[in-house]
């Protein structure tokens, strides 16, 4: 990461989704937190309603820039998706290995081409470019015009619309996934007996269409496929299931009669997978819309309602009609059930703080969300937490990390309830780091 004292916000970070334009045609912008340095009488009058959301660092969404250049909007995109992806491969290709294993470094044959920043830029790049080049620029100045904008779009004779996007998108996934057929297919699986030198060569007998589970779907064939059997994640959520682990739901060695698919490799944030990401972006997308141009508070907070009880609406009668939820295979279902969720719980940190104006009781989710991605890349990946591991007393066991964990478990005889306060414990630190960076004025983003 580049040092923290050079680090500033860029200029368009608090821009909207799109300039308005007037009648003339001259380009009208929406004031922003470049107005830092104008007196606070003036600040007040020019900002107005369209002051910074405290909901959204909170939530911290992703949102898109449209500006006046559409070719220089699309290098900053293209840039920023790069950035990412190469950020994501840094850190989830290998390379760390995280706690418990202080080693680092890994063999270019088998980094790990994809994680979840990698499909953080594929969707952001994408729904950049449909907002970017689809939208047709119409002034939004009432809720008709709004609905005409983005909705009426939809079923006239041009495609070039979100809806058209998603659906496209939706389509291409679910005739992949219902209707690849997926061969019969081998790995490479590690020796875990001492009559076994080395690894021995796996076969995994599908022979379907269709399949859901977890030696046999397309999504997993795909990636195997493209990708290759050592670029992909190697300690895949299925290990933890009863087939695969005697320590069910944890990871553990394998039972008697294990089927042969338990050590295979497998990327949930793989080629296919990410498409239907995408359609989480292009919801997102849509929430955007919907903050930018109904400045009336609780017309926002109706509008977030009903398209979230839609998205879970929908999640739950497609479970019922037979597609079931899975974060692996980002199903239908599971998309739907997740924006819904995520919408209507950003709904409701939207009235508590920016409504009702309840600040203080998530101040430290404020702090925590302004610097999102350098407190992911040091906690949620890691970094953090096996550095300090790299400092114990006499054995690799007597650190800080393990040892504080092994105390509050000590203390509350448990593991669990042990566990679970040194995980609050980890945030709230986070979360006063997050603090620290604000105090000072550092914001780190790409």
């Amino acid at each position: 990461m580049m040092p923290a004292q050079i680090v500033i916000e860029e200029e368009e970070e608090q821009q909207p989704l799109l300039h308005s334009t007037t009648t003339g045609g001259t380009e009208e912008e929406v004031v922003t937190s470049s107005l830092s340095n104008e007196p606070d009488a003036l600040k007040r009058k020019l900002i107005g309603s369209n002051q910074r959301l405290l909901s959204i660092d909170v939530f911290r969404g992703l949102t898109v820039a449209k500006a006046s250049s559409k070719s220089l909007v699309i290098k900053k995109v293209v840039l920023r998706t790069v950035k990412l992806f190469l950020l994501g491969l840094f850190l989830q290709g290998g390379y760390f290995h995280g706690r418990n294993n202080l080693a680092y470094g890994v063999a270019v044959a088998k980094i790990r081409w994809l994680g979840v920043l990698q499909r953080i830029s594929t969707g952001y790049l994408l729904a950049s470019i449909t907002e970017i080049w689809l939208v047709r620029n119409v002034m939004v100045d009432s809720p008709t015009a709004f609905v005409q904008k983005y909705y009426i779009q939809w079923l006239g004779n041009t495609m070039l619309v979100e809806m058209i996007v998603a659906t496209l998108l939706l389509s291409l996934y679910m005739c992949l996934f219902y209707g690849l057929y997926v061969p019969n297919w081998e790995f490479q699986s590690p020796s875990l007996t001492l009559s076994t030198n080395g690894p021995h060569t796996q076969i995994v007998h599908c022979g379907v269409r269709g399949s859901l589970e977890p030696p046999c779907n397309a999504v997993g064939y795909i990636d195997g496929y493209f990708l290759g059997e050592q670029h992909l994640y190697r300690h895949p959520v299925y290990r933890r299931t009863k087939d695969c682990s005697v320590n069910s739901p944890d990871f553990g060695p394998l039972p008697p009669h294990s089927p042969e698919w338990c050590l295979a490799p497998f990327d949930p944030e793989g080629i296919l997978s990410s498409l239907m990401a995408v359609l989480t972006c292009i919801v997102g997308l849509h929430f955007g819309h919907i903050l930018l141009h109904h400045k009336c508070q609780m017309h926002r907070v109706v509008l977030w309602s009903m398209s979230s009880f839609a998205l879970l609406f929908s999640g739950f009668v497609l479970q019922l009609l037979g597609i079931p939820f899975s974060k692996p295979l980002y199903t239908l279902s599971y998309m739907c059930i997740t924006a819904g969720a995520s919408g209507l719980f950003l709904t409701i940190i939207f009235y508590i703080v920016d409504v009702k104006h309840f600040r203080k009781p998530v101040v430290l989710l404020h702090w925590m969300g302004m610097n999102a991605l350098i407190i992911y890349a040091l906690a949620a990946c890691d970094i953090f937490p096996a550095a300090v591991q790299g400092f114990y007393w006499r054995s690799p066991e007597n650190n800080l990390v393990d040892g504080l964990e092994s105390l509050l478990q000590s203390v509350l005889h448990s593991s669990k309830w042990g566990t679970l306060v040194f995980v609050l414990l980890e945030i709230l630190f986070w979360c006063l780091v997050g603090g620290f960076l604000h105090m000072k004025g550092i914001y780190i983003k790409l």
